[in-house]
């Protein structure tokens, strides 16, 4: 039987029962994030943790427990599983709405199922992405953080892959490029990296702090700036980025071939380093995260 994390224990996957009342179920009051673990140890799970405790903190969600105890529950979870390379999701909503305020105690789910990756296609000839139909408000207080709240976001990719194609990418109501689905996004012009800028707003990814830290660290030219439907088409390479998909290749743009259609050199480098980074971060001989209290 399937565990998961939930609350305050361990408990088998049909034990865990939401109350009608919570905020998460009601209101979509909540966050998220997902991870990734190999050889048993997650990928950049500070960086994961530090950005859901500063969303809970900019949204008003109640997180009512540390960063260690959150980390040894993913751990607890990836080992009652039996998992070493896995996706794991943490769900935190306000909790139950039929208590006072201040009486109100936050859920916490986490969950760990085997890692189901990307066709190796993907990366050697790269994917088909299309233009998503909606537009990101910038106004929107919860734009740039990753809130349960997502429908909007599965219409698009639900409708990418009825056009066959791996994701949707927004635009601003302003017309600046923004990001996918669930991905960032990257262009390649004349050697130098852009990618739109965090207060666009858009998600700050893991995957997308580790490519600027991987840009700088490799003497690779980098620029956060707006970004326009021109520069997305007239790029020398595109890719897509999540700590599943790592790096990306994208070589089309609906009927838009994306200069010769094949998979770019940086794009190629980016993604070795981004793997040898995981490896060398998630080797079998390291000590498990832990964070202090």
């Amino acid at each position: 039987m399937e565990k998961v994390f939930f609350n305050d224990k361990l408990v088998d996957i049909n034990k865990a029962c939401i109350s009608v009342t919570d905020s998460g179920f009601l209101y979509g009051a909540g966050l998220f994030e997902t991870m990734r673990s190999h050889n048993g140890v997650v990928f950049a799970l500070k960086d994961h943790l530090d950005r859901l405790f500063f969303s809970a903190n900019s949204l008003s969600i109640e997180i009512g427990h540390t960063k260690k105890f959150i980390t040894d529950a993913i751990y607890e979870v990836l080992h009652a599983n039996k998992l070493t390379d896995a996706r794991l999701r943490l769900t935190l909503t306000g909790g139950p709405m039929s208590t006072s305020e201040d009486d109100r105690k936050p859920t916490l789910l986490i969950t760990a199922t085997k890692l189901q990756p990307y066709l190796p296609e993907y990366y050697t000839k790269g994917v088909l992405v299309v233009l998503c139909p909606f537009r990101q408000n910038p106004n929107d207080p919860t734009c740039g953080y990753k809130t349960t709240s997502y429908l909007s976001r599965m219409l698009a990719l639900k409708m990418a892959h009825q056009k066959r194609a791996t994701e949707a990418i927004w635009f601003t109501t302003d017309n600046r490029l923004a990001e996918g689905c669930v991905s960032n996004v990257f262009l390649v012009k004349d050697s130098i990296l852009y990618t739109p800028p965090l207060k666009t707003p858009v998600l700050a990814g893991i995957a997308r702090k580790t490519i600027c830290q991987l840009a700088l660290k490799n003497s690779i030219r980098f620029i956060e700036k707006n970004l326009l439907i021109d520069d997305l088409l007239n790029a020398d390479e595109i890719f897509l980025t999540n700590v599943i998909m790592q790096v990306m290749p994208v070589v089309s743009i609906e009927k838009h071939i994306v200069s010769d259609g094949k998979v770019g050199p940086m794009t190629k480098e980016l993604r070795e380093k981004f793997n040898e980074l995981m490896e060398n971060q998630c080797r079998l001989s390291n000590k498990r995260e832990r964070t202090k209290k």
